[in-house]
């Protein structure tokens, strides 16, 4: 027994190791929204956003309540053109003014947008823009709950306080991860646009 819990210990960081490569490479095979790191300040950065196109749908009370699935029909060919569009990260959640989600946004690829992208054919999704411009963003990891979303909303809104930066407009969360993936290796994000 105790020769099995020693080679199990032994394959444990084995294991994290193939579970972080698995991760991080399945994140790398997906375009992901254009921005410029201006600066840093601890765990947070200020960075410079390109406007993008988006396709977007609302949420109800900060639940999915199905907003993922029709979006991923838009891009599997649920759209006027019946085209596929390739996944991107991340998934973008623009929020009220206390942090709840309101609307989930995929990102199109620069490629399609350049062309015009599919118009929807489901009336709850519609074609947008995400304002480019400068974001403060705090990075963080775990599954993001409301209440998680809520603490680093005012992590972000304190630290952006001490450094006398103002924002504009309404928090955006942003989640670059499939829902399988472990809590301590998920990428989230909230972003404040600052003027």
């Amino acid at each position: 027994m105790k020769v099995r819990r020693t080679f199990l210990w032994i394959l444990l960081p084995f294991f994290a190791l193939g579970a972080f490569a698995f991760v991080a490479t399945s994140r790398a095979g997906y375009e992901t929204a254009r921005y410029e790191v201006l600066e840093k300040h601890g765990r947070v950065e200020i960075r410079r956003y390109e406007a993008h196109v988006v396709v977007s749908t609302a949420m109800k009370d900060g639940a999915q309540n199905g907003s993922f699935g029709r979006l991923f029909q838009y891009i599997s060919g649920n759209n006027r053109s019946e085209s596929k569009v390739e996944m991107t990260t991340p998934v973008f959640m623009p929020a009220s003014g206390d942090g709840e989600p309101r609307e989930m946004q995929f990102v199109v690829p620069a490629d399609v947008a350049s062309v015009g992208a599919p118009l929807p054919k489901d009336p709850s999704v519609r074609l947008s823009k995400m304002k480019g411009g400068r974001y403060a963003v705090l990075r963080y990891s775990g599954i993001a709950t409301g209440k998680a979303r809520r603490a680093k909303l005012e992590e972000l809104r304190a630290k952006l306080g001490e450094l006398g930066l103002e924002t504009t407009g309404q928090p955006i969360h942003a989640g670059y991860d499939p829902p399988w993936t472990p809590g301590p290796m998920r990428r989230n994000e909230v972003l404040l646009r600052v003027k």
